[in-house]
């Protein structure tokens, strides 16, 4: 018999998906009965990316995966938030109400008791708690960001934004000592999309605020408190239980958008140990032709064996051409894939350097595996984690654009020597790397929070 019915909602994006995922795997190790709730379109592509037995080993653990639409027509940009939320925010909560309603008459499963719901969604928290469910928020982002949301209205009194949420001066704010620093013009939701849509998003934020203080009893952070001290000494009731992994293998199904090439795993276990550059931008991150042939060229130019995870959607207007000649060029030494399984390529030994996009997924991941970065942000709070990786943690270095906004083949090489070469970074994310793990294992700061998460949906 199942400890109680959990239903499980995150945002639709990938990045949001994955550690929703692995908190699953953790409650139906705990005995819990889970019903995660993905829009239909993400749930089409994490079942058709699912690998062999995965659908079965879920449902064999009580983790049931299902689907309610999200507002959009199937051929709308699904990669623009602005369009995205302003659907979702509008379309779901009708739907959700719904999918509650035939959950409880189909009958057969416990009753569900408890939402664990996604901190941008949240319009959830009110229909759960309007049918008496209780409601625990999640942070899937560091727990910075969602300082510097809550920090809006004070932000707003003190001048430094307007009501609209843009910066009134240009200035780099520090919300406390210890925190990370973030320029006024890099705040995450002015970095989200176009910004003639920046509205939807700064209008959600500050919903999200108040539903969030209102309607959760519980708000529990990706994250860990070694990592980012200063926020929770300002705000003391964000619990974080990170970092999160579905098990210690890394081999559970996590919700990927895309099927893991398993390959390149056998290719790094033909590498020595810390020589591999490994290349990720996440899910959403779009580069220009010009920008992709400039990391491919430096990538090549450090001379050094490389993993390149290069989605389907990553370079629209790439020449074929030109990629099958640096394929050519590269093979053997360089490996492209469309996606990979990024933990178990992070805990690889032969991984020496990660480039990334710095999501607050993939740095964490990088940071429990003792990784040092390159950090090249692409939009939203990812400007905020490399300020935390370059100037808090330290464990890494960050690449600088040109006038025109490219970074060079040059640039790429050369920060990638810069930050294999420095012994200190390598120290630095290795002792960072150990913390994590302490906060993870029995008596460790995440862990006893984990156990009132649990204690807490226990009752």
């Amino acid at each position: 018999m199942a400890k109680g019915h959990v239903l499980v909602l995150p945002m639709p994006c990938q990045g949001h998906v994955i550690p929703l995922m692995e908190l699953s795997h953790r409650l139906a190790d705990e005995g819990f009965e889970v019903t995660f709730v993905n829009t239909e379109v993400d749930h089409a592509l994490v079942v058709a990316a699912l690998p062999p037995g995965g659908a079965a080993e879920l449902r064999q653990r009580r983790i049931h995966l299902t689907a309610i639409p999200d507002g959009l027509a199937e051929d709308e940009d699904r990669k623009d938030l602005n369009k995205l939320i302003d659907a979702y925010s509008r379309h779901m909560p009708g739907h959700f109400e719904r999918l509650i309603g035939e959950i409880e008459a189909g009958g057969g499963r416990p009753k569900v008791r408890w939402l664990v719901g996604d901190v941008n969604m949240g319009w959830s928290f009110a229909v759960a708690r309007r049918l008496g469910i209780r409601v625990v928020s999640f942070s899937p982002a560091s727990t910075a960001c969602i300082a510097f949301m809550r920090k809006i209205p004070k932000l707003i009194e003190d001048g430094v934004l307007n009501e609209k949420g843009w910066p009134e001066r240009q200035e780099t704010l520090q919300l406390a000592p210890g925190m990370p620093p973030l320029h006024t013009s890099l705040l995450s939701w002015n970095n989200a999309g176009a910004a003639e849509g920046q509205h939807i998003i700064f209008d959600l934020v500050c919903r999200n605020n108040k539903f969030n203080d209102d309607l959760a009893e519980m708000t529990i952070c990706n994250s860990f408190h070694e990592a980012e001290p200063a926020v929770f000494k300002l705000f003391p009731d964000l619990l974080p239980i990170g970092p999160l992994v579905a098990d210690r293998e890394l081999r559970r199904p996590v919700g990927h958008f895309l099927p893991e090439d398993a390959g390149c795993l056998d290719w790094l276990d033909a590498q020595p140990d810390g020589s591999v550059l490994y290349v990720a931008f996440g899910s959403l991150a779009i580069f220009d032709a010009r920008q992709f042939q400039e990391l491919a060229v430096g990538l090549e130019l450090t001379g050094r064996p490389f993993l390149w995870v290069v989605r389907p959607d990553f370079t629209p207007g790439l020449s074929t051409a030109w990629l099958d000649a640096f394929r050519r060029r590269v093979a053997g030494r360089g490996v492209i894939v469309e996606w990979c399984s990024q933990q178990r390529v992070l805990a690889h030994a032969a991984v020496a350097c990660f480039v990334s996009h710095c999501g607050w997924n993939s740095t964490l991941e990088g940071v429990r595996n003792g990784v040092p970065f390159l950090c090249w942000p692409y939009f939203c709070d990812q400007f905020l984690d490399r300020s935390y990786i370059t100037a808090v943690w330290r464990t890494g270095l960050a690449v600088a654009a040109g006038e025109d906004g490219l970074v060079t083949m040059d640039e790429v090489r050369s920060k990638v020597e810069q930050v294999i070469g420095d012994g200190e970074i390598r120290e630095r994310a290795r002792l960072l790397r150990d913390t994590a793990r302490a906060c993870v294992s029995e008596g460790g700061s995440s862990h006893k929070n984990f156990r009132k998460f649990i204690d807490l949906l226990s009752e």
